[in-house]
């Protein structure tokens, strides 16, 4: 399954074309076929985002031409991480958000630019037995405050790995899983406040009824073969400009991690 859609632009505005990947470690992705730069030179996009880069400073030379480079690095080595490329050079950057628990882990990127905020995450994990949960709910809370008040400012559009599978759509056996790690009761509600705080999941808006998609999959019991996922990275958007998306997909074509990219196209 495909999941892209056809994009109408206007002929009067300018189309974005943003993409977001967990790449589960970078430096192995950079040597797989396609490697990363060669997905990043496919997808074309103005902005490309990635979460767990697993890497420090200086331990990837990584060339991508037109691209500035913005990267947010994890104290603990081979953890975490964040990274943006954009064409765009950002008029400012932000790496921290002021929750002390995981603002030492690389999750943030904010970048301000002319007419919006682009924020890449990579939320915390509550990990088995919701060992993190705590950790979790209060970055979600403090996460939560960074964007509305972004927000204010200009609109935002947020991409990641939210860790959540937020509906009972959004994966593949959800019975067997509530209470889990990424599909708690807890975890779903806080999901649920973010978006009410202004924010649109524009996968879901665009494809209210779309069933079997996934971003993510266990390189366990062949997960990925079977379709046996969770869609947990995400686009968000302000809902004030959540009308000028023109597309939301996910890329289940592209591997080379056990999460999948996922693009949107929106009018800015």
């Amino acid at each position: 399954m495909n999941c892209r859609t056809e994009s109408i632009v206007p002929t009067d505005t300018r189309e974005l074309r943003l993409v977001s990947w967990n790449v589960n470690g970078l430096r192995a992705v950079a040597k797989k076929d396609p490697s990363f730069v060669e997905v990043v030179e496919t997808a074309n996009a103005d902005v490309f985002a990635i979460q767990e880069t697993k890497l420090q400073e200086g331990q990837i030379d990584l060339v991508l031409p037109g691209y500035y480079q913005t990267w947010n690095y994890a104290e603990r080595r081979g953890y975490s991480g964040t990274a943006v490329f954009s064409r765009e050079e950002p008029l400012r950057v932000i790496r921290q958000i002021g929750a002390p628990a995981a603002d030492d882990e690389g999750r943030v990127c904010a970048l301000e630019f002319d007419t919006y905020w682009f924020v890449d995450v990579y939320t915390p994990n509550s990990q088995g037995e919701l060992a993190r949960l705590d950790t979790r709910l209060a970055w979600d809370a403090t996460y939560r405050a960074f964007l509305t008040e972004l927000a204010a400012d200009k609109p935002v559009v947020t991409c990641g790995d939210f860790n959540v599978a937020h509906q009972e759509i959004d994966l593949k056996n959800p019975g067997p899983n509530r209470g889990n790690a990424g599909f708690s009761d807890e975890e779903r509600e806080s999901f649920t406040r973010l978006l009410d705080a202004g924010f649109t999941d524009t996968f879901r808006a665009r494809h209210p009824g779309l069933t079997g998609a996934y971003s993510w999959w266990s390189y366990r019991f062949n997960a990925r073969k079977n379709n046996a996922g969770w869609r947990i990275d995400y686009f968000l958007v302000s809902n004030d400009i959540a009308s000028r998306v023109t597309s939301a997909s996910i890329l289940n074509e592209v591997y080379g991690s056990d999460h999948c990219p996922v693009e949107l196209a929106i009018t800015l």
